[in-house]
């Protein structure tokens, strides 16, 4: 393919795209495929001449669609949102086109420096503490992760070098090996099970701390802990706060862990994945209040910011802080203007080397929707999120199991786990919404994420109905079912 045919495929792939998202609703937003559909529909090898890019194109319908889900259907309203917007989808085919690999500050300049100010420009935009922001001199700064997962590792790495180091400075007797055997992260019971890969990954103990009767973690729980580790010797050096979990959307309470964790010397790390979009609203900027205790922040503008996975934005204090756990300098990697003080490299601030021109993504969204736009946008999606809480709340048979705060709305059927089971199997079966489900304490729990960027109440009301009627059919054969036995 030579660039002439590249102007012209590429006009047809816009159209391609551009059809496929106006058109979305029309697809059912759940496939139906078997697991290994995909391998008999194409060869066994790769091809040795080349095929033509009609015949490619023509197995994107035949082959791909039919086993995808479709994330961006007003239909979908599982999991969190991704987050999808033409303006971010132009920037990255912009990115691909340019191509750089962007480890170091000379291995593309414009990708560091767009990455440094895109991530101060978001910060303020939440209103972030002053210390988290580069600047022109700052002591902290933003990088771009690839995802949550990512940031918290991150975090747990730094803060365990930090601990370690700190540890051997007072005791000098003990070794590193000591050392990493007593030291233990905490994260709440409903913290997303990527902060307990974490500590996995960093090999060192991990606890749940309870949290309290509206699925918050408060002061008085982790300080319980702490004392009974420290007095069996062990050595407390992470906590990771989250603001909106993933199975309910509920809020550790910052303002009471922070100033525990900055007394006892543990690293807060707070993973905002999915809530933090809405902190750039006002009205939802009090949920993070309490970062001023943290030292590292995270949320995710490729859930709720319209901005493509993946942008995972992730905030320090200090940089030195990850700086100081990952820095390598092969000679190969070194350049002229890294000990000027105004340079980052941020491979030092990641676990890959490699880095693409994510920072476009940010730049184009930030400009084409303004602050204004986005927040239109989350308050739209928050808004829909009361409508569906407002219809469930109208039928005595069903109950809500959680604050709706943000955009999750977490329902159920007054009745057994079984039943619950059973109606989310007939939602999923009939394929014209798609829901997932979590555990809150021992119920089985239906969740509902108003997730698409083109969800309008018209799909609200009708994910409702539908819901509805499903469940006054299976409530019809489950009452049957269950006099017979």
């Amino acid at each position: 393919m030579d660039a002439a045919e590249f102007r012209k495929r590429g006009k047809e792939m816009v159209d391609y795209v551009a059809d496929y998202l106006e058109k979305i609703e029309k697809r059912q937003v759940f496939p139906d495929v078997e697991p290994g559909y995909l391998r008999p529909l194409i060869a066994q090898c790769a091809p040795q001449d080349p095929e033509s890019f009609e015949d490619v194109f023509k197995d994107i319908e035949k082959i791909i669609m039919p086993g995808v889900t479709h994330w961006h259907s007003p239909y979908f309203f599982a999991y969190f949102p991704a987050a999808s917007s033409f303006p971010a989808l132009l920037a990255d085919m912009l990115c691909g086109g340019i191509g750089c690999v962007g480890f170091s500050w000379a291995a593309s300049p414009a990708c560091t420096e767009l990455e440094t100010v895109m991530l101060d420009w978001l910060g303020k935009m939440v209103n972030l503490p002053e210390e988290f922001l580069a600047g022109k001199d700052g002591k902290g700064g933003g990088v771009i992760q690839g995802s949550a997962s990512e940031a918290t590792l991150i975090a747990l790495l730094a803060a365990r070098t930090k601990t370690i180091r700190q540890v051997q400075s007072e005791k000098p007797e003990l070794t590193e090996a000591e050392i990493m055997g007593r030291l233990v992260a905490y994260a709440s019971d409903q913290a997303h099970s990527s902060v307990e890969r974490a500590a996995l990954i960093g090999a060192v103990k991990i606890k749940n701390v309870p949290s309290d009767d509206t699925f918050s973690v408060c002061g008085s729980a982790l300080k319980k802990v702490l004392d009974e580790d420290k007095a069996a010797g062990l050595i407390p050096f992470f906590f990771c706060a989250t603001l909106g979990t993933t199975p309910c959307c509920s809020f550790d309470k910052l303002l009471e862990l922070g100033p525990i964790c900055n007394k006892e010397n543990i690293w807060m790390h707070i993973d905002a994945a999915y809530a933090g979009s809405a902190f750039i609203c006002p009205e939802f900027r009090h949920l993070l209040n309490g970062v001023e205790f943290a030292d590292s922040f995270n949320f995710n503008p490729h859930k709720w910011l319209l901005v493509n996975f993946d942008c995972s934005a992730m905030w320090v204090k200090k940089r030195s802080d990850l700086i100081g756990a990952f820095k390598l300098e092969p000679l190969y990697l070194q350049h002229h203007h890294q000990e000027s003080g105004l340079v980052t490299d941020y491979r030092h601030w990641q676990i890959p080397l490699g880095r693409r021109f994510r920072s476009l993504k940010l730049w184009f969204v930030l400009r084409m929707y303004g602050v204004k736009g986005l927040q239109e946008h989350i308050r739209k999606h928050i808004r829909l999120s009361h409508q569906f809480e407002h219809l469930v709340l109208q039928d005595e048979r069903f109950e809500i199991c959680a604050k709706v705060v943000l955009g999750l709305v977490c329902f159920r059927l007054k009745g057994s786990n079984e039943l619950n089971e059973a109606l989310l199997k007939s939602i999923n079966d009939a394929k014209k919404i798609h829901l997932v489900p979590c555990h809150l304490r021992e119920k089985f729990v239906l969740r509902f994420a108003i997730c698409s960027r083109t969800v309008e109440s018209t799909h609200i009301k009708f994910a409702w109905q539908h819901i509805s009627q499903l469940a006054t059919d299976l409530l019809k054969t489950w009452v049957q079912n269950h006099h017979q036995q």
